[in-house]
């Protein structure tokens, strides 16, 4: 009786821990990361500059231009490597 009480109770921890962690999800990026990161694989892959279109809100206006090398010039650029910099 008692190993039934034990496996009924081992069966509950391990549904409710296995519940909770299917419902994690990642933390959804920002918009301005999601569009940076965006015009820089674009430029990379096309082999031409391409300048980010940041949304409004994101205080990065202009979008910085990205090189096809994936150096970035600009705003939200870091001065010294040319990566896009996180505010």
């Amino acid at each position: 009786m008692e190993l039934i009480v034990v496996l009924v109770l081992l069966g509950l921890v391990f549904g409710v821990s296995g519940l909770a962690f299917s419902s994690l999800r990642l933390p959804r990026q920002a918009d301005w990361l999601v569009a940076l990161r965006r015009a820089r694989a674009q430029a990379i892959e096309t082999g031409r500059p391409v300048r980010a279109v940041l949304p409004q809100n994101s205080g990065l206006l202009p979008g910085p231009l990205f090189l096809p090398d994936g150096r970035a010039i600009g705003a939200g650029a870091d001065p010294l490597t040319g990566a896009p910099s996180a505010r």
